[in-house]
């Protein structure tokens, strides 16, 4: 069983305007909610993918009645902690000539709510993998994903671990099976731009040194390169088409490398499927769907390399 979680999550509002003037009133022509979220993002593509998971999280008020519902209603299982106090929040995305999102706060987390949510997590048997995504909300300690990490070592969980640079890199330590740099995030690691792959795959390495069993890079309209435990790194381009949405997409990524890993253990494979489902979100409105993913993945040259 996958499990994601997701600590901060969002209903999204984006507006579609042919025009935003900042100061005065502007009218959009179109408007759409989706659940948001790192974590949430994957459980979608994995539903998409007809692999069963469970998104945890915490959920406030009307809103965070709102998002549990939506998610139902795409037949995506939950189990999030309903926090006493507070709204989930509600993030603005403003499609128009520029992109402009406007993300709120998340509602604070007390004591007994985290520990709630610890009950659930000890759920998970061995085996199960924990995705790990997304933004820390300010009541909750920097260190929750090693703490959480740290507490379930006794498990045999295969953690993934979708987060920014400090926190990406302290839980190196607890062995995550994957983690999900983009081209930039490995350079601001390293504290110099890394662009050719021999350079990029020297720092995977030692990310795995420290203890990351895969390191999956997305290189956005480049393609992506993982460096696997088994010794070997594949690099590929990733499908052409017209970029329309990059949100969501590396998220899209992790939850077809997954699908594909637990299909096949092939990392070649897994590689293809991430791909794809990354690339058919980038084509479309949102999160890709189901007929998008098989046509992109169907119809695309796609050319893994292994470059060990």
């Amino acid at each position: 069983m996958i499990y994601t979680l997701t600590l901060n999550p969002a209903i999204d509002y984006v507006l579609y305007a042919p025009k935003c003037v900042p100061g005065e009133i502007n009218r959009s022509e179109s408007e759409k909610m989706y659940p948001g979220g790192k974590g949430i993002n994957v459980s979608v593509i994995l539903n998409e993918l007809g692999h069963q998971n469970v998104a945890l999280g915490f959920c406030a008020g009307h809103t965070g009645v709102m998002l549990c519902e939506m998610l139902k209603s795409e037949n995506i299982a939950s189990d999030f902690v309903m926090l006493s106090c507070g709204m989930t929040r509600i993030n603005v995305k403003i499609k128009s000539e520029l992109e402009t999102d406007i993300n709120a706060n998340a509602p604070d987390i007390d004591g007994e709510s985290l520990e709630e949510l610890y009950r659930k997590l000890e759920l998970i048997k061995d085996g199960d993998t924990l995705v790990l995504a997304g933004s820390v909300p300010k009541s909750l300690s920097s260190t929750i994903y090693c703490d959480i990490m740290a507490r379930f070592k006794h498990k045999k969980i295969h953690f993934v671990v979708d987060a920014t640079k400090d926190t990406l890199v302290s839980s190196l330590k607890y062995n995550p099976f994957l983690i999900k740099p983009n081209n930039f995030e490995l350079s601001e690691i390293f504290g110099k731009n890394l662009e050719a792959p021999h350079e990029i795959v020297a720092a995977a390495k030692e990310l795995q040194k420290k203890g990351a069993q895969n390191v999956l890079v997305s290189l956005g309209s480049n393609g992506a390169i993982l460096v696997c435990d088994d010794g070997n790194a594949y690099i590929s381009d990733a499908p052409k088409g017209k970029v329309i949405n990059t949100t969501g997409a590396g998220d899209s990524m992790v939850a077809g490398f997954l699908a594909g890993y637990s299909e096949t253990k092939d990392y070649s494979y897994a590689l293809k499927l991430g791909l794809c489902c990354g690339s058919a979100t980038a084509f479309s409105d949102s999160l890709a769907s189901k007929d998008n993913i098989e046509s992109l993945f169907n119809q695309a040259t796609i050319d893994v390399r292994n470059i060990k």
